[in-house]
């Protein structure tokens, strides 16, 4: 299929006409081995149409290339290879002194000998993979259940125990961090059972990011254990209410995620992805996907990053809703 383009028409573009001129013939209609179909315009412009996803992504030429692209994919991909080699291929040319009349030619014949792209998703992908990630992603935010039950012990309104320790001189903080690390070791204990019975059991493939998967599973925990103690918090009720809270808050966001049908996950994303960006069994899936599909770390590492951002916010307004807490009598 024909990859639709945008590409900044300045003076830095007009003005390298090796570049201009070669790139401009991968999108010849004339030209049997046509990548693309460009549109060319301002950066306002190529941004909105990017924006209507008119175009998959659009190139700007400064010194070097940059390329500003939706999402990553197999389009995004060969864009950047083509750019990557159009811009290599035309420094060699102005550095040999080619004639002109065979550049395009010439990096055209370079780009098609490189470029051997096949669709393997259909053999690498598996769809039991997907809702079995949403299976190890909700079983990190089941955690919830153990940090609701640690902290229940010491809230005052909850238990006998907790009436004691309100009325000593502990701070809420520390309450809070004792919790969450009795909690977590309860977690990290359960987790690597899971890991042990998944890859010795049910030989399920994690892929060659062994390390990896563990770390972002363990962060995957803390953001329930999170969720866990800000629902201890801040809900009011009896440890049974809490706990339905919990399973539901948890099933919705795995619903979301795709547990329960693999296309929820697509559909959301497509038309409601704030939901997903702040959703972490979306963000386990996602990074245990990147580790499995990918080869470069950077969606990884966002994902990671933003269950800390989460596991923090939801930590942070816990502590303050511990401090707010007064009773007349306990």
């Amino acid at each position: 299929d024909i990859i639709k383009i945008g590409i900044v028409d300045d003076e830095n573009y007009k003005n390298n006409l090796i570049f201009s001129n070669s790139f401009s013939y991968l999108a010849d209609s004339k030209n049997k081995d046509r990548l693309f179909d460009i549109s060319y315009g301002t950066l306002s412009e190529v941004e909105k149409l990017m924006d209507d996803k008119s175009i998959i992504g659009y190139l700007v030429l400064d010194n070097e290339p940059h390329i500003y692209v939706l999402k990553n994919g197999i389009d995004e991909s060969i864009f950047k290879y083509a750019v990557d080699e159009v811009y290599q291929a035309s420094i060699a040319v102005q550095r040999e002194n080619m004639d002109p009349s065979n550049i395009s030619m010439a990096i055209n014949s370079l780009i098609n000998e490189k470029v051997d792209i096949v669709n393997s998703s259909n053999d690498n992908m598996s769809y039991t993979m997907i809702e079995f990630y949403s299976l190890i992603a909700m079983t990190c935010l089941y955690g919830a259940i153990l940090s609701m039950y640690s902290l229940n012990q010491v809230l005052p309104n909850m238990t006998n125990k907790g009436k004691r320790v309100g009325v000593s001189p502990v701070s809420k903080f520390s309450l809070v961090l004792s919790s969450l690390c009795a909690s977590f070791i309860t977690q990290v204990i359960g987790v690597m059972l899971l890991f042990i019975y998944s890859i010795l059991v049910l030989n399920v493939d994690f892929g060659s990011n062994l390390l990896l998967v563990i770390l972002l599973t363990l962060v995957g925990s803390l953001s329930g254990l999170s969720l866990g103690i800000f629902v201890s918090t801040y809900f009011k009720g009896n440890e049974m209410s809490k706990l339905g809270v919990i399973i539901g808050i948890t099933m919705a966001f795995s619903f979301l995620s795709g547990m329960m049908g693999i296309t929820m996950k697509y559909v959301i994303d497509k038309n409601v992805p704030i939901l997903n960006k702040i959703n972490p069994v979306s963000m386990i899936t996602d990074g245990l996907y990147s580790l499995y599909y990918y080869d470069t770390f950077d969606r990884f590492y966002f994902d990671i990053l933003s269950l800390i951002v989460f596991s923090i916010i939801l930590i942070s307004l816990s502590f303050v809703s511990l401090r707010r807490q007064k009773y007349d009598n306990i």
